[in-house]
């Protein structure tokens, strides 16, 4: 069993930048690929990006790629998505999710899922 848990979302204006956590615990942390996604209101949940369980490889959806960055931390079980030049677009609701399956895109690849955290931007 793994635990996450996101931190960071909040209400910025488009142009800002954000930083959203996830935090791991419960198993062993770099035995998972993660994957950041986001989900608006009756809208199916969308991949926005993910990283290799070294870290070593990412993958990000194309209208965040140059904005936004995946990063991870497997010393301290931490994830984050770094996110820059923030659109009023990007609003929806952030997870974090956990794959032992690898990198991947699709959600039904994740084995675990945090509770999400809001992000709004505001034109």
């Amino acid at each position: 069993q793994l635990q996450l848990v996101e931190s960071g979302g909040g209400l910025v204006q488009a142009g800002d930048s954000l930083r959203l956590s996830c935090a791991a615990s419960g198993s062993t942390f770099n035995s998972y690929a993660m994957g950041w996604f986001r989900q608006t209101p009756g809208k199916e949940r969308r991949f926005v990006a993910a990283i290799t369980k070294s870290g070593g490889i990412t993958d990000y959806e194309d209208s965040v790629k140059g904005r936004f960055t995946i990063s991870r931390d497997n010393a301290n079980n931490m994830v984050y998505l770094r996110m820059n030049s923030l659109k009023p677009e990007d609003t929806a609701v952030y997870y974090c999710a956990a794959g032992a399956y690898g990198l991947a895109r699709p959600p039904v690849q994740y084995d675990y899922w945090g509770q999400g955290t809001q992000v709004t931007v505001s034109a």
